[in-house]
């Protein structure tokens, strides 16, 4: 298995040389927020949504104390906008009454915030603050499963899996490198297996 990590962090690192959050963001409570809004919708409609967001919205003492309507209006267009403006207002309000406005960079603390999971979490650590992590979605639990990294479809016990296989210095890219390989390879729908860099290693191309 460790072979095959191997392997495949080497292929990805040639066919994805520069992997890096597709997310826009100044800081860390702007990346906090674009992650939040990202559940279920595209790295692109969040993009095009955070810039007027931060622009009214600057800090987290601002969203704080922002009218729920108001950031509806904003982010409408990422989906469940509902419960999304809930938990950005209440998270900022968390930052603001327990970590004075800071993002904290440790896995408990940001899983205490108001709207915030383990991926969430991770993507802070690992983009925002350089931390090993390894957030796992949608794409990393396809990719890990195709690829024979982890048999669970567990987020947490895929996390583990995929801990054991690779290096912590290795966990940062390895997150991009999965995520983006399923974004734009390894597709939910018509992945695009001819000719791919990973084939030989694949168990999709055996069942479908």
């Amino acid at each position: 298995m460790k072979n095959n990590a191997k392997t495949i962090l080497n292929k990805l690192s040639v066919l994805i040389p520069s992997p890096k959050c597709e997310l826009m963001f100044s800081n860390t409570y702007q990346l906090i927020v674009a992650v939040v809004l990202s559940a279920q919708c595209t790295d692109k409609r969040v993009n095009e949504v955070t810039p007027q967001l931060f622009a009214k919205y600057p800090t987290p003492q601002d969203l704080a104390k922002a009218n729920i309507n108001d950031v509806i209006d904003i982010i409408r267009s990422c989906g469940f906008y509902n419960n999304k403006s809930k938990n950005i207002i209440a998270m900022a309000k968390d930052l603001v009454d327990k970590y004075n406005g800071n993002v904290p960079n440790n896995m408990n603390d940001l899983t205490s915030l108001a709207g915030v999971g383990r991926k969430t979490a991770s993507v802070v650590l690992a983009v925002g603050y350089n931390i090993p992590a390894i957030p796992v979605d949608t794409h990393l639990i396809r990719v890990s499963q195709r690829l024979g990294l982890s048999n669970s479809s567990d987020p947490y016990k895929i996390e583990q899996d995929l801990r054991q296989q690779f290096d912590e210095s290795e966990w940062i890219d390895l997150h991009h490198y999965l995520l983006l390989f399923g974004r734009y390879y390894c597709t939910a729908k018509q992945p695009h297996c001819e000719g791919c860099v990973l084939r030989e290693l694949c168990k999709y191309k055996n069942i479908q």
